[in-house]
């Protein structure tokens, strides 16, 4: 132990809490917000399938409402396309699928190396671009707290560190790579108690707001 390098602890202990965490953590969110639904709704149902409000919902709430789309065109867009192309990192670089499948025990096909670049490098460039606006438009800096850019920062800082590291620029292939795995560790250590937890809750949320309406016979 007193021998560990950085880059081991990454790969070992670090690892191994940062999952045990997110695990936990995750499920932990996840129990609190069925227990928030843990209240009987005695009310008549307006309609008898409602629950293709639900499903509805999931669909119509992913694009903003017509009267609003204009002034949130450049958020909505770049938030669709930074989502795709972290997407396209993630789960598709070779080294990735690996460590995937080393927890999962199931693996895919990689997309080549030239393509997960450009996809991380759109949505570093992506996300720093997001930042800039909520830090200079007087909405969403007004409406913004602590945890956005905490937020923010733990995700860009893994795919700064992950674009060095494949890059091999600034130190040591070893440290950038042991930087990169600790920049998602703390990611992770972060991700249930944050707004990252929206990948979670987005489309449960949606379903449940759309059967919530369509019970009482109201247009989601």
């Amino acid at each position: 132990m007193e021998n560990m390098t950085l880059l081991e602890f990454a790969r070992g202990p670090g690892l191994q809490w940062a999952l045990w965490i997110f695990c936990l953590g995750v499920l932990w969110r996840i129990v609190g917000a069925m227990y928030l639904l843990g209240t009987k709704d005695i009310s008549k149902a307006r309609r008898k399938h409602y629950f293709r409000d639900g499903l509805r919902a999931c669909l119509t709430r992913s694009a903003p409402a017509e009267a609003f789309e204009e002034k949130i065109r450049f958020q909505h867009i770049s938030g669709y396309a930074w989502h795709l192309a972290l997407f396209v990192s993630v789960l598709f670089f070779a080294p990735h699928i690996l460590f995937f499948e080393s927890i999962l025990g199931i693996s895919w096909p990689h997309l080549p190396n030239t393509i997960i670049l450009f996809s991380g490098a759109v949505a570093t460039a992506l996300l720093i671009a997001l930042l800039i606006r909520r830090v200079v438009h007087p909405v969403q800096r007004l409406i913004s707290t602590i945890d956005d850019y905490i937020s923010i920062v733990v995700v860009l800082v893994p795919l700064l560190t992950g674009i060095a590291a494949f890059a091999h620029v600034g130190a040591r292939y070893e440290t950038l790579l042991a930087l990169h795995l600790l920049s998602v560790e703390t990611m992770l250590i972060w991700y249930p108690f944050s707004k990252l937890m929206h990948a979670f809750m987005t489309f449960p949320s949606r379903y449940q707001s759309g059967t919530f309406f369509g019970h009482r016979g109201v247009k989601a």
